[in-house]
């Protein structure tokens, strides 16, 4: 847990690769991330848990099977658990994700864009 006010856009601006998340603040049995993303992600679903978007700046589209869902800054949309999702990002987008402690961010699908959780709160002070 962390002591203090932690600010986002510092903690943001501090990630280099895309599709990383940091862990910013935990709430509870949650991890606050933060993220940049750019490009398509992976299609995959987490079978246990909802997923939470918040987009902080960017357009970023959370393809579904059955639509598409674009997010435009201060948008927030939820993935139901157990949904096939897959992120989209044409240009840059900076986003705020809250999930249970211990979620991967590939979910059910795995592969190289499965992330090593990060700290990032000291930058974020």
């Amino acid at each position: 847990m962390t002591d203090g006010v932690l600010n986002v856009q510092n903690a943001l601006s501090s990630i280099e690769e895309h599709w990383q998340p940091h862990r910013l603040t935990s709430i509870n049995d949650y991890d606050v991330k933060v993220v940049r993303m750019q490009g398509e992600f992976v299609w995959h679903t987490h079978p246990d848990t909802d997923e939470f978007f918040m987009v902080v700046e960017g357009e970023l589209t959370i393809q579904l099977r059955d639509r598409n869902v674009t997010l435009g800054p201060n948008d927030v949309f939820v993935v139901p658990r157990g949904i096939e999702h897959c992120p989209q990002a044409a240009g840059e987008v900076r986003a705020i994700l809250i999930e249970p402690k211990g979620t991967i961010n590939t979910g059910d699908a795995g592969g190289d864009r499965t992330a090593q959780l990060r700290e990032i709160n000291e930058v974020a002070r």
